[in-house]
C-alpha cells in the first residue's frame, strides 16, 4: 500500500504500545546518525521506574558526561547533557555539576557552547559529521575554539543556565562547596552574551539559528522553505551514514541532507563567522520560538544565580522580559493561536505549525491571552493532547508534512512535552499539567526510555534507553503532582534589584 496508507493504518490499529521488535529509525538526532539500541525487554517492567531510569543513566555514564545512547550517539550532546543534568541532580547532585562542567569546558572563547564535544577514543568512522568535517581547532582558531578537545561549530538550544540553577538548588552546600555558580555563572553570561549580540541576525532583538540542527529539532517541516534556497553539497562529497541504519522513508531526503552538508560546511569554512544579515545571499537564518523561549527562561536563571552570588538581577530579568516582548512582537500569530518561525531572510513568518511554537507557555512573562490561546491549541485539533494524542506530538496533525514516526516530522518527544507539562503548571493549569505528566510517566515506562515515540499509541521509536528520556522521567517522579512546577521563584522572579554582567 502506498505511504498515506500506511499512515492511516498505523493510526486505526493502535499496535500495543510496549514492542517486541525494534521499530524503524528517523532523521538524526540534532546532527547525530540513527540506529536503535537492543530491544526492549518488557519483563524489566517489574523494576521500580525511577531505578530503570537510573540504570539507563548509570549505562550511559562515560565518567565525565552522559552520552545520549551508548551504542548510537557516541559523544556528549549539549541540550542532552543539560536535560541530563536536571534529572540526575536527584541521583547525584556531584554527577550533574560535571555534566555541566565537562561540557562549558568545552566552550569557545567567543562564548558559543559546541553542539557536540567529541569523544577522542571514538573511531571517526562511528559518526558523521565527525571531528575531521568539523576542523574546529583550525577552523575555528579565529573564533576561539579549544585547541585540546575537538567539537562541531553549531551551537544548540541555551536550557544551559537553568539547568545549572536547578542543579545547584539540589544541594547548595555541594554547590558552595565547589563554587560551581562562580565557575559556571561567566561561562553562561558570555553564552548569553553570544547569542544575543552574535545571533542577532535579524536586527529584531531575538536570537537566530543558522543551521537546523541548532535548533534541535532538524527535520522539522519549519525549515523546508529556508532550506530550498540552500545549493545542496554534491553527494559524492559525503556519505551519509543514516542510512545504514534506517529506512530512507523515515530518514530526511538525500537532497535535504545535502544542503545540510553545504550550510554546515560554507559555516566551517568561513570561519564560523556569524556578521550580517542573510538577506544578500543564500544563508539560513532563521528566529524560532522554543529556541528564544528557552533563552529567555535561562535568562531568568541567570538573575537567581546572581542573586545567590550576593549581586542583583534586575538588568537581567529586564532582558528577560524585553526579549519576551521581542518574541511576541516577532513571532506569535494569533489567527494560528500558536507561534511560528520567522525566515531572517524574508523576514516573514514560516506557515508551519510545530512544538517550538507552544514552547514559550514556559515563560512567567507571557501575556496571559497569549498564555491562554497557546492552551487552547495544544488541546485542539492540531495537536490534539488529551483527545487524540497520548503525547504532544512535534508537528501539526493536519499538516501536509505530518508523519507519526519521521523524526520531527510527527512523533511526540519527551523534552519538548517535559518543557509544556512545566509550562501549562506555570500558568495555572494544573489538571492538565498532572495529566501529561501522568502520560509522560507511563509512557516512559512501557516505551523503554525510548528517544521518542508514535505520539498516538506511544510506541517506542528511534534508540531506547535514551538518556534525556530517563533523566526527565526521575524529574517528573521527584515532583509532588500538585506542586507549582516552573514557578516565578524558580526563573528568579523574587530576586532582587541589580545586576551582575
Amino acid at each position: 500500500m502506498d505511504r498515506t496508507t500506511q499512515l492511516t493504518a498505523r493510526r486505526a490499529t493502535h499496535p500495543d504500545p510496549v514492542r517486541t521488535q525494534t521499530p524503524p529509525p528517523s532523521s538524526g538526532h540534532a546532527g547525530k546518525s540513527r540506529t536503535h539500541e537492543a530491544v526492549y525487554d518488557p519483563a524489566r517492567l517489574s523494576a521500580p521506574l525511577h531505578l530503570r531510569a537510573a540504570q539507563v543513566l548509570d549505562s550511559n555514564w562515560t565518567g565525565t558526561s552522559t552520552v545520549p545512547s551508548r551504542s548510537l550517539y557516541p559523544h556528549q550532546w549539549s541540550w542532552d547533557s543539560a536535560f541530563i543534568a536536571i534529572g540526575l541532580r536527584h541521583l547525584s547532585p556531584l554527577r550533574a555539576q560535571t555534566e555541566l562542567e565537562t561540557l562549558l569546558d568545552a566552550q569557545w572563547d567567543d562564548g558559543r557552547i559546541p553542539h557536540i564535544v567529541f569523544n577522542p577514543s571514538v573511531p571517526l568512522d562511528a559518526y558523521f559529521p565527525s571531528p575531521d568535517f568539523w576542523r574546529s581547532s583550525t577552523a575555528g582558531r579565529a573564533a576561539g575554539a579549544p585547541r585540546t578537545v575537538q567539537t562541531s561549530g553549531i551551537v544548540q538550544p541555551p536550557v544551559h543556565a537553568l539547568a545549572v540553577w536547578l542543579v545547584h538548588a539540589a544541594d547548595p552546600g555541594l554547590s558552595r562547596a565547589r563554587s560551581f555558580l562562580p565557575r559556571m555563572y561567566p561561562r553562561l553570561a558570555a553564552w548569553h552574551r553570544y547569542l544575543l549580540h552574535r545571533r542577532d541576525l535579524g536586527g529584531g532583538g531575538l536570537a537566530s539559528v543558522v543551521h537546523p540542527w541548532e535548533q534541535g529539532m532538524d527535520n522539522a517541516p519549519s525549515w523546508d522553505a529556508p532550506l530550498s534556497r540552500v545549493m545542496p553539497a554534491p553527494a559524492r562529497s559525503f556519505r551519509r551514514a543514516d542510512l545504514d541504519h534506517g529506512a530512507a522513508e523515515d530518514r530526511p531526503t538525500d537532497l535535504d541532507y545535502g544542503r545540510y552538508v553545504r550550510l554546515a560546511t560554507d559555516y566551517r569554512d568561513g570561519g564560523y563567522a556569524d556578521g550580517g544579515h542573510p538577506a544578500g545571499g543564500g544563508g539560513f537564518a532563521v528566529e524560532d520560538p522554543a529556541f528564544n523561549a528557552l533563552l529567555i527562561a535561562s535568562e531568568h536563571a541567570l538573575a537567581r544565580i546572581a542573586g545567590e552570588l550576593g549581586a542583583t538581577g534586575t538588568a537581567r530579568h529586564a532582558r528577560a522580559e524585553r526579549l519576551t516582548a521581542a518574541l511576541v512582537d516577532r513571532l506569535w500569530a494569533p489567527a494560528e493561536g500558536m507561534f511560528l518561525c520567522r525566515d531572517v531572510r524574508t523576514d516573514e513568518l514560516i506557515p508551519e505549525r510545530g512544538v517550538s511554537g507552544l514552547v514559550p507557555l514556559l515563560l512567567p512573562a507571557l501575556p496571559r491571552e497569549t498564555a491562554a490561546a497557546l492552551v487552547r491549541t495544544l488541546h485542539g485539533p492540531h495537536f490534539g493532547l488529551g483527545d487524540t494524542t497520548r503525547l504532544v506530538p512535534s508537528y501539526d496533525l493536519t499538516g501536509h508534512a505530518f508523519d507519526p514516526h519521521r523524526y520531527w516530522r510527527g512523533p511526540a518527544w519527551f523534552n519538548t512535552n517535559w518543557l509544556l507539562e512545566r509550562g501549562l503548571r506555570q500558568h495555572g493549569e494544573h489538571a492538565r499539567a498532572h495529566a501529561l505528566r501522568d502520560a509522560l510517566l507511563e509512557t516512559a515506562d512501557t516505551s523503554g526510555f525510548a528517544e521518542y515515540v508514535d505520539p498516538y499509541t506511544g510506541g517506542a521509536c528511534g534508540a531506547l534507553g535514551f538518556s534525556w528520556t530517563a533523566a526527565l522521567t526521575l524529574d517528573l517522579l521527584h515532583e509532588a503532582p500538585d506542586a507549582v512546577h516552573g514557578t516565578a521563584r524558580e526563573f528568579g522572579e523574587d530576586a532582587e534589584g541589580g545586576d551582575l554582567r
